[in-house]
């Protein structure tokens, strides 16, 4: 009976390895469609780890009566040292944490370098700002801005920041981080499990299956250039429990990251390249970074729709707006001049405060990324 024993800590180890396997970024585990056997083996893993603690239980008494116990010490603790590694230090919500206690600060005491780039959000006429290098490593942060909860995200290995409504079926939702999938973030909601992707705010797997969370719009930008379009804005401050993870340099967001899942190809339409998506009703399309920072204004069409692209002078910085059909916007400063007017970056008219152009949500991403959710998208040449 002894075999059982051996049987049951090689099932449970190898269970608990491809728990993990199939929602971490592991060699060959996210270009599979493994997400449903993901979903399933962590749902039913009591079920699972019963089986095989059973399988061990029926033949311990074998395994230690023997001569020599050795040899069934050392695999029961190879085996709970798997176990262990692979429900705590290589879980992903162990590896990256939420901020403890978010502080904000105003320009006059903020400690951020303002060349950061940051998400900027304003809602209810409260401007907030969270610099990418925090981002990165925390993965999400819950806030609230201007009355409204939010939840602002970003996932490093697809360069994707979004920012969220928490709110599921009507009601405030938590959620933690429990992978990813196509190199992608995935969140579960506390309530009732489901997986959703941080690209899209979409239930991927569990009960909640193809809704979606509400999305709010915000800007890419330099701190600098955001406090110039929002004087009176706060920052996210370094959490001082998760500094040693930050990076401090913001290697990460100038391209200049050499992790191999976080590094930047600086040729254009490769995996690795950064591309700005954005899209119009049904259709989506993606410009090359390298065009943009070369022209700095894109005047284009998206199916029927006229649209500008433009990048401020600080490289950074970007927006796209619905065009005026008969307007062809060029460069005015760090903004944009089009039909006989002058914008900001922030889509205000300059002589007039009452008229401003149409935003539309323009997201910084990278190539593989953008071509893996959004498969019929368009791409200019």
């Amino acid at each position: 009976m002894k075999k059982y024993f051996y049987i049951g800590l090689a099932g449970l180890a190898l269970f608990e390895i491809s728990k993990v396997y199939f929602i971490m970024p592991m060699p060959g585990s996210q270009q599979i469609e493994s997400l449903g056997l993901a979903y399933f083996l962590n749902g039913n893993r009591w079920i699972f780890r019963g089986v095989f603690l059973l399988t061990v239980a029926a033949g311990a008494g074998g395994a230690f009566r023997s001569g020599k116990r050795w040899p069934a010490v050392t695999v029961a603790a190879m085996a709970l040292a798997i176990v262990w590694a692979f429900n705590f230090p290589m879980m992903a919500d162990t590896m990256f944490k939420q901020p403890r206690d978010p502080t904000y600060k105003a320009r006059a005491e903020n400690k951020v370098d303002e060349d950061s780039v940051v998400l900027g959000l304003e809602v209810g006429g409260q401007a907030k700002a969270y610099p990418i290098r925090f981002l990165v490593y925390h993965h999400q942060v819950r806030d609230t801005v201007g009355g409204q909860p939010v939840i602002v995200t970003y996932c490093s290995v697809c360069r994707t920041g979004r920012v969220f409504e928490p709110v599921v079926a009507g009601r405030p939702e938590k959620f933690r981080l429990v992978g990813m999938d196509h190199f992608n973030a995935m969140f579960e909601d506390a309530t009732t499990g489901s997986w959703w992707r941080q690209e899209s705010g979409e239930a991927v797997a569990g009960p909640l299956t193809g809704a979606r969370l509400p999305q709010l719009a915000f800007t890419q930008s330099t701190l600098k250039k955001w406090f110039e379009m929002h004087p009176g804005a706060l920052v996210l401050q370094p959490d001082d429990a998760s500094t040693a993870n930050y990076d401090p340099e913001g290697k990460y967001e100038r391209g200049k990251s050499r992790g191999e899942l976080t590094r930047t190809d600086s040729a254009s339409w490769n995996d690795k390249s950064w591309v700005v998506g954005i899209e119009v009703g049904s259709i989506s399309k993606a410009y090359d970074w390298n065009r943009l920072k070369r022209e700095r204004v894109i005047n284009d069409r998206v199916g029927e729709t006229p649209v500008v692209l433009v990048l401020a002078a600080d490289q950074a910085s970007f927006s796209a707006f619905r065009r005026p059909a008969a307007a062809e916007f060029s460069l005015a400063g760090d903004g944009l001049a089009g039909g006989g007017r002058t914008f900001d970056l922030a889509g205000q008219d300059l002589a007039d405060s009452s008229r401003r152009l149409e935003k539309i949500q323009a997201y910084q991403e990278f190539w593989h990324s953008w071509r893996t959710f959004h498969p019929g998208s368009l791409r200019d040449q």
